[in-house]
C-alpha cells in the first residue's frame, strides 16, 4: 500500500508539474486575481459611457420642452441612419430633415406628454417645428446670418427697456444657413402680399434659392438639437428660446436680414440673380 501511495503522489507532483510547465498559465496564475478588477474596469467605462449618453439625451429632452413652453408646436422628423436616412427611402433627397408623418402639420403640438411619448418610442429621432401658427422664421445664409446678427445685437443693446423685443431665438442649421424666429403673421387678410412658404418642404431647392426664406404657414424647419448627415454640430442653439419671452416682429428684421443677404449674395462666384428673395 505504501508503494501505491508514493506512485500516486508522483503522478500528482508530475501532472501539477506539466500544468504548470503549459505557454501561459504562468501569465494566468498572476492575472488570477486581477482579471476581475479589469473586468470592473472595462465595466466602468461602459458605465460612463451610458451615463454620457443618457446625460446627452436629458439635455435634448430640456431643449426640446424648453421649446414646446415657449410656444414652438414640435413634430417627430426622420433621422440620419447609416449613409442614408432612418424613413429607409431609396435615395430620400432630404435625409434626416423632413418630417415623419404626412400629417406633421396637425400632428405639432407643444403637449408635453405627447412630445415625452415620441421621444420614448423614438430616442433618436429629429424635431420639426410647424411655422405660421405660433412663430415664423427668417431663414438666410450662415454668413449673412452672422452679419445681420452683430448688427442685431448692437440694435438690442441700445434699445430702451421695455421696448419691443429686436431679436429672438437664433438657431444654425449646419454651417450653412442662420434661423431667425419671430412673430408670426398668420393668415393675413390681404393673400395677395402673402405667400404659402415650401422651400423648406423640399430641401434640395437650398441651391437654387440661396437668400432669404420666409417660413409662415405651411412650412416648417428643424428644431435643435437635431442631426444632419456627415455634420458634426447638426442644428444647434445661438440664442435659445426662453418660456414667456416675447418674440420680435419679422418686419423689424427684414431689412437687416435683407440687406445682408443682399450683400452675400453679390459676393456668391456665378450667381446670376443677386436678388435676396425667393424665386417662385
Amino acid at each position: 500500500m505504501e508503494r501505491e501511495s508514493r506512485i500516486a503522489q508522483w503522478l500528482r507532483r508530475r501532472a501539477a508539474q506539466d500544468e504548470s510547465e503549459r505557454p501561459g498559465a504562468r501569465s494566468r496564475a498572476r492575472s488570477g486575481s486581477s482579471g476581475s478588477g479589469r473586468g470592473r474596469r472595462w465595466g466602468g467605462r461602459g458605465a460612463q459611457a451610458a451615463a454620457g449618453a443618457d446625460e446627452a439625451a436629458a439635455r435634448r429632452e430640456t431643449l426640446l420642452l424648453t421649446a414646446a413652453e415657449a410656444g414652438f408646436p414640435l413634430a417627430p422628423a426622420a433621422h440620419p441612419s447609416g449613409y442614408g436616412c432612418s424613413c429607409v427611402r431609396i435615395g430620400c433627397p432630404t435625409p434626416g430633415r423632413h418630417p415623419v408623418s404626412f400629417a406633421w402639420q396637425t400632428q405639432a403640438t407643444t403637449d408635453r406628454a405627447q412630445i415625452e411619448r415620441w421621444l420614448r418610442a423614438e430616442p433618436q429621432a429629429n424635431f420639426i417645428t410647424a411655422t405660421g401658427r405660433a412663430h415664423d422664421v427668417l431663414d438666410v445664409p450662415a454668413e449673412a446670418g452672422y452679419a445681420a446678427l452683430a448688427r442685431l445685437e448692437e440694435r438690442e443693446a441700445a434699445a430702451e427697456p421695455g421696448a419691443e423685443p429686436v431679436l429672438g431665438p437664433v438657431a444654425l442649421l449646419g454651417e450653412d444657413r442662420m434661423l431667425f424666429f419671430t412673430k408670426t403673421r398668420g393668415r393675413p387678410e390681404d393673400e395677395d402680399e402673402w405667400w404659402p412658404c415650401e422651400l423648406d418642404s423640399h430641401p434640395e431647392t437650398m441651391e437654387e434659392h440661396p437668400g432669404l426664406r420666409w417660413h409662415c404657414r405651411g412650412s416648417y424647419v428643424l428644431l435643435p438639437p437635431s442631426r444632419l448627415p456627415d455634420d458634426e454640430e447638426g442644428v444647434r442653439w445661438l440664442r435659445p428660446p426662453q418660456p414667456g419671452d416675447a418674440l420680435p416682429e419679422p418686419l423689424t428684421l427684414l431689412e437687416t436680414l435683407t440687406d445682408a443677404c443682399a450683400e452675400y449674395a453679390v459676393t456668391v462666384e456665378g450667381l446670376e440673380d443677386p436678388s435676396p428673395w425667393p424665386v417662385r
